[in-house]
């Protein structure tokens, strides 16, 4: 599943090609995605200039002079830029086209993302209960100790909550974790502030990073340039279970948590 820095990426792919042009058309080829494609895609969408594109979690926001386009990238989804000429494929479902002819393609072979549409993007239901970005000056030691307070869910879904903090995936959580010595099965209520502090700096470290570099390449995914990213190349511990600990030497331990896989390090992390 694209994570924050993998939808970061798509973003920054995209806004050059799309920021100040001018709608010509929309194409939705199919409708019946995670939630059914926004019928204002279609009838608000011709004449309309695209002002901005932002990113709110895993949501792609595109600003327009009508309101603003959300969209979710799902399980397997991606946006790119071809001409509009470019002949639509199986799973090519929602093409917006520009006066210049450039041409903002959605692709979803799963169809668990979305297109959506709102003129009130502050009051989105999808948006308003998440929790602060990452990178931002309201995640710090402060907001996650007392957030985590006689919490006795684990440290690591604490952190993948996107009502606690957004776009911590199970890649980054994996990995945060082993860079803060923090043992993903502790009770997250457990964590001192001391090791608190680490953890959100290294949350913001990995996070920062796998932008830098364009996300994680897993399965589907590619940037919005149709490149690839290289975090998998840099990883300490996700998708290493088995292996050699390569801070220590000693063997990473994987278990399943919420269904999710879970790699650590008795030795490091504690």
């Amino acid at each position: 599943m694209p994570e924050l820095p993998e939808v970061e990426t798509s973003r920054r792919g995209i806004d050059p090609h799309i920021c100040g042009q001018r709608i010509a058309r929309s194409v939705v080829r199919q409708s019946q995605l995670r939630w059914p494609v926004s019928p204002q895609i279609i009838s608000l969408m011709p004449g309309q200039t695209v002002l901005s594109s932002s990113r709110r979690g895993k949501y792609i926001l595109i600003e327009t002079t009508a309101g603003h386009i959300i969209i979710h990238l799902g399980m397997s989804g991606s946006v790119r830029i071809l001409d509009s000429g470019a002949p639509a494929g199986k799973h090519d479902h929602v093409d917006i086209v520009f006066s210049n002819g450039v041409m903002l393609r959605y692709t979803d072979p799963r169809r668990f993302g979305c297109m959506l549409w709102s003129d009130a993007i502050e009051h989105h239901p999808l948006l308003v209960s998440l929790g602060p970005e990452p990178l931002s000056d309201a995640f710090d030691t402060q907001y996650l100790y007392q957030r985590s307070r006689s919490r006795k869910t684990p440290i690591k879904s604490f952190i993948m909550d996107s009502h606690v903090v957004v776009g911590v995936g199970n890649i980054y959580a994996n990995e945060a974790l082993f860079m803060a010595g923090i043992r993903p099965l502790a009770d997250a209520g457990s964590v001192s502030r001391i090791r608190m502090a680490r953890l959100v700096v290294c949350i913001r470290q990995v996070i920062a990073h796998a932008i830098s570099v364009g996300g994680t390449t897993l399965r589907d995914f590619v940037g919005g340039d149709g490149k690839p990213g290289y975090f998998k190349q840099s990883l300490l511990v996700y998708g290493r279970g088995g292996e050699p600990c390569k801070q220590c030497g000693g063997v990473l331990q994987e278990v399943r948590l919420s269904a999710r896989s879970t790699v650590f390090c008795k030795r490091c992390q504690r």
